[in-house]
Formats: structure tokens, sequence, C-alpha cells
């Protein structure tokens, strides 16, 4: 978790979204096979899009084919819990998430997406109603926030 909150100081500050990063990890290695933070890559990107395009583009195949590749069981370490709807129109990080069907087997996540920009995420529910588990890594809560909302304005 600590490398994917390196991660997030890396994503610029904005008023508009949060700082993340992301790590997924093959299990049996522990070997990392993709990072990613918030704006990366072009686009309106978060943290774990990044991670599964950076992927596609490794083994060769279109992000809705990373099921296909990816060793048998990996794991995906996000500062804030992936989102479940994007008012950008993009395709939810969740849902993402689901499309590689059972590869990634455990979502570990620094904090729960707070409230600003859409409410009652969904994710984790999402998650374990399709068998993956869902991690809460406790400790490192005002850090991640501390950079999630550089970039915000601060309330009195």
């Amino acid at each position: 978790m600590k490398l994917a909150l390196s991660l997030a100081t890396q994503s610029p500050p904005k008023p508009t979204n949060y700082r993340v990063g992301a790590v997924v990890v093959e299990v049996a290695s522990n070997e990392i096979l993709a990072t990613g933070y918030t704006l990366e890559l072009p686009g309106n990107t978060h943290a774990e899009q990044c991670c599964f395009e950076k992927l596609a583009e490794r083994y060769g195949v279109p992000a809705s084919r990373l099921g296909e590749v990816l060793p048998d069981e990996v794991s995906l370490y996000t500062t804030v819990e992936p989102c479940s709807q994007r008012l950008s129109g993009n395709l939810p990080c969740v849902e993402r998430i689901l499309a590689i069907g059972d590869k990634i087997k455990t979502v570990y996540v620094g904090v729960q997406e707070p409230d600003k920009f859409v409410s009652g995420n969904s994710s984790r529910q999402k998650l374990k109603d399709a068998g993956i588990a869902f991690v809460h890594v406790a400790g490192l809560e005002k850090d991640i926030l501390e950079v999630a909302t550089a970039g915000h304005e601060k309330s009195a």
C-alpha cells in the first residue's frame, strides 16, 4: 500500500478528482505486474484503469481480454476504493475489475471513497458478490486522504 501511496503523489493535484495510486501484484511470485496513478495516461484516467491499460499493452491484448492472459491469482492494491460510477462517462473501475473475471482474487483498499463527487459507492458489495475479497488496509488513512485531496478546496 505504501508503494500505491507513493504513486498517488505523482498525480497532478486537481479540484475535480482524487489522487489515487494502484498496484497489480501476482500473488504466487509477489511480482509487481503493473502500477498506475490518476491521470498517468492520456484522458481522464483512474489509477486502476492505468494499471489495466499497461497490462493490456504488455500482454498485447485489449483490456477487455486481460482475464485470458493474466496469471491465475493477482491482487490489486489501491489507495482509494475503486469507483462504482464515473461522472465522465468512462467505465467505472469496479466494472473493469469484474471484466477481468476470476483472476483478481483480492482488492486491498486504503480508504473508502469519500462522498464528495459520487455518493454511495457500491464497489465493495459488487466485488464481494463476485467472490472477490475486499480488504481494508488500516494505518495509512490520514496520509492517503491528504494526498488524495490535494488540490481540493479545504472546508473551514
